[in-house]
């Protein structure tokens, strides 16, 4: 049985008709020809159990009933299993997986497209099979611009998870709006007396990296402050003798890394400096301190990456949305030091 206010799913109801999810699917859309052939008593049987548990099929999936094979592609232009960025595409993965499953759909992970001399993955190469599924999820911290300016000119079906700028055309997407996120955690810190503030990252290489760059660029221009962009590696001497109280890190594990590196000069966090994460790690790294900062919205992705294929599958276009992050209060943002 379900749990409260879960939404029932195909795979509910095979369970409890003893059936597989394919003989419901083939149910609900009324498929009973010559090459589907179901046994009049178990189709009574499926229809008994969806007339007593009032299940209805979600719209999305009699969207995709009709000349389809009801299977996504799914390719990564990063390893996910199991390696050290597991963690983090482990959420989208799961909304992934949880949506298609609510739609009726078959996943299928493209990995034949191997990359050549330690370059990086691509979609198409000699042996691509893209085009076995009806249409395919992007996933990558940033994604090869050749791909999506072949994927949009021949047509194929895509949406990439995490938004993704023009590509010969306008690419369809489903992402995190950092600027907005990014912008209220300066707010937060301007608000509490700080004045000299430093980005450390690499504010580029992605349209991820570049959006939480600008939301720290207009935050500080909005609150009158003094903000610099450093690199990643930039010491915490640089940010000590720059005057810098409170720094916004782009990368989990470089936040860690910093806040180790101040508690080894003696310095208290967030007493002497204030941290503020940028998002979530994706490189292993032993977590001790709850860091303010503010969680993307990865599994919701996922599962609305999904919903916006079965989208474009029916009606074409290329839908982008951006989904909001969750501010995170933590406990390494405090007043500036003599407030």
């Amino acid at each position: 049985m379900t749990g409260p206010g879960r939404r029932l799913t195909q795979q509910d109801i095979a369970k409890m008709a003893g059936v597989s999810q394919t003989t419901v699917s083939l149910v609900l859309n009324k498929r009973g020809d010559a090459e589907v052939r179901i046994a009049p008593e178990t189709r009574e049987r499926v229809l008994r159990v969806i007339r007593e548990t009032g299940y209805v099929a979600d719209p999305a999936a009699r969207r995709l009933a009709d000349g389809r094979n009801r299977i996504l592609g799914v390719f990564t232009y990063e390893a996910v299993f199991p390696t050290e960025s597991a963690d983090f595409y482990h959420p989208f993965l799961d909304g992934i997986e949880e949506c298609a499953e609510e739609i009726g759909c078959d996943l299928l992970l493209f990995t034949s497209a191997r990359a050549v001399s330690g370059a990086r993955r691509q979609i198409f190469n000699e042996e691509s099979r893209v085009r076995l599924a009806d249409g395919c999820l992007l996933l990558g911290r940033t994604v090869d611009r050749d791909d999506l300016a072949r994927l949009l000119a021949e047509g194929i079906p895509f949406v990439s998870v995490g938004r993704r700028d023009d590509a010969g055309g306008p690419v369809p997407y489903v992402g995190a709006d950092y600027p907005p996120a990014v912008r209220a955690l300066v707010e937060r810190a301007v608000a509490l007396g700080h004045r000299r503030l430093a980005y450390v990252g690499a504010g580029m290489g992605g349209e991820s990296r570049a959006d939480r760059l600008r939301g720290f660029h207009e935050g500080v221009a909005a609150g009158g402050a003094d903000g610099r962009h450093l690199p990643a590696e930039a010491p915490l001497d640089d940010l000590v003798a720059a005057g810098v109280t409170a720094v916004f890190v782009e990368e989990y594990a470089d936040c860690v890394a910093l806040a180790r590196a101040a508690a080894e000069r003696g310095m208290e966090i967030p007493r002497d400096l204030s941290i503020l994460t940028l998002g979530a790690f994706t490189r292993p790294v032993q977590v001790d301190t709850d860091f303010t900062g503010f969680r993307i919205p990865r599994r919701e992705m996922g599962h609305r990456a999904v919903q916006l294929l079965a989208a474009v599958l029916e009606t074409g276009g290329s839908p982008q949305e951006l989904l909001p992050c969750e501010l995170i209060a933590g406990s390494t943002l405090a007043p500036a030091s003599g407030m």
